[in-house]
């Protein structure tokens, strides 16, 4: 027998016939084997090694790009299938659907192990064959591993860390033009993919449409992308990597993140404002000849382009062929194109960059401005009609005749009807004796002028109702 096992492979099966003087000769063995007895033995060998054998490692699947590669200490997560030499499965991560996470080289795996996975790269797929001495022994597991069996391990890498790790920023793609980077207290709108290490996707805001919107550097977001996400820049792209012990830990979320797993953010950075941002504005042209300047109560028009920080287009008046109008000063538009349009020269161009909280804020409008977007505007005041002093909505340009009453009351009947008071401002105004407010409906201010002074509310104005502003004791918007 000693001769016939020689040269024998696993699995292979040999017929052995063994003459008497090579076997038990003369003497038999017992009453089982009759003395010149000729033995016959059906072979199939299942197992192989020798004492000084160590562990044998066949990669057969290196990924192209291998940044970094498993040292001792190193946390893995790896699958792996479990056979005997002879192919017999004793074991599966697969069939647990679940990764074999441990430290390496620390003693926490049989002695074959801890040395078949120190190099590995994530990605790889590797043979590891182990004789018993590097396994479970003469004793084996007690239940799938007989003792003295080598084993063989066919393993891919899907993960590996150290606990001494940080986060890793790597493929940053940064404009040329960064004025401005984030700050811890800053909120941020960013898109990103993420994925584990092995390249298994979890998660991308890109399917849904819509940015992820945070405050970073105080805890909204896990620990690793509060880190990666300081000073970036508006149009930034970079990748993220992050540790379990910065980002889910060992228990993951469930069912898209598992438990210590290392996790990989691609992420854009399409705008970022501070709570205390007020509203920037650059002179991009100011004409030389610059007398008059917009301030509140003008009647104001304007040519805008808006956009948002990554160059979105929002809207623009020189798509419909007219002036945006408005009087400034009267929440007609947001607060920080109102901060804009202050002190314009007619002529003057302005870039005007609008934080949230002074522009459209959380919720944004509805298919056309994100919630929370800083927006752009490239402004050109094209004129402007010089309002009315604060408070008023008509004024006299000339002395006001003594006789007032008595010119609006044509009928002579001691009483002024709508008609009266309106055909009398009207005329006024034609005639360069006064001024309405520029901007506003004619109509609506006289009506509002005539009820101001329409004290009983009967539709009518004596004298006695009738009074200047200069009478008044509180404001008014009337005479």
């Amino acid at each position: 027998m000693d001769k016939a096992l020689v040269g024998m492979c696993v699995n292979e099966r040999r017929l052995v016939k063994i003459p008497p003087h090579l076997a038990y000769g003369k003497r038999g063995y017992g009453d089982i084997i009759p003395p010149d007895s000729i033995l016959h033995f059906d072979v199939l060998l299942l197992d192989v090694w020798n004492p000084e054998d160590g562990v044998q490692i066949n990669t057969y699947h290196t990924p192209t790009i291998c940044a970094r590669k498993v040292e001792v200490s190193d946390f893995i997560r790896y699958h792996y299938n479990g056979t005997l030499l002879d192919g017999t499965l004793f074991d599966s991560s697969h069939t647990r659907m679940r990764t074999y996470d441990t430290y390496v080289g620390i003693g926490w795996l049989i002695a074959g192990m801890d040395q078949g996975l120190l190099g590995m790269c994530v990605g790889e797929r590797r043979i590891i064959t182990m004789p018993p001495s590097l396994g479970y022994g003469e004793n084996g597991d007690g239940s799938d591993i007989p003792g003295q069996a080598s084993l063989v391990f066919d393993v891919v890498l899907l993960d590996l860390h150290n606990p001494r790790d940080g986060i890793t920023v790597t493929n940053q793609e940064v404009p040329e033009s960064c004025t401005r980077k984030t700050v811890a207290g800053d909120f941020i709108r960013y898109h990103y993919n993420g994925s584990l290490l092995d390249g298994t996707f979890f998660d991308s805001s890109y399917s849904r449409n819509r940015t992820y919107d945070t405050y970073i550097g105080q805890g909204y977001v896990i620990t690793g992308m509060d880190e990666g996400l300081i000073g970036v820049c508006v149009g930034e792209k970079r990748t993220i990597t992050i540790p379990p012990h910065l980002a889910y830990g060992e228990e993951g979320t469930g069912s898209k993140i598992p438990g210590s797993a290392v996790l990989v953010f691609d992420v854009h950075i399409i705008d970022f404002h501070n709570p205390s941002d007020n509203t920037e504005i650059l002179v991009t042209y100011k004409p030389e000849a610059c007398d008059k300047q917009t301030k509140k109560g003008d009647f104001i028009k304007y040519h805008y382009n808006a956009s948002l920080m990554d160059g979105t287009s929002i809207d623009s008046t020189y798509n419909y062929g007219k002036t945006y109008n408005i009087v400034l000063g009267t929440n007609q538009v947001v607060p920080g194109m109102e901060d804009g349009l202050k002190e314009m020269c007619v002529g003057e161009r302005r870039h005007v960059v609008i934080p949230p909280h002074l522009g459209y804020g959380e919720r944004g409008v509805t298919g056309e401005v994100p919630g929370s977007a800083v927006m752009v505007f490239d402004i050109e005041l094209v004129e402007m009609e010089e309002g009315l002093p604060d408070g008023y909505m008509f004024i006299w340009n000339e002395d006001v005749s003594p006789d007032l009453f008595a010119e609006m009351d044509k009928d002579e009947n001691k009483q002024v009807e709508p008609s009266e008071f309106t055909d009398y401002i009207l005329r006024q105004v034609n005639e360069g004796k006064g001024r309405l407010a520029p901007g506003f409906d004619p109509y609506r201010i006289i009506e509002n002028m005539f009820s101001n002074q329409d004290r009983n509310g009967d539709g009518k104005i004596t004298e006695v109702e009738f009074k200047l502003k200069a009478d008044e004791a509180a404001a008014h918007d009337e005479l």
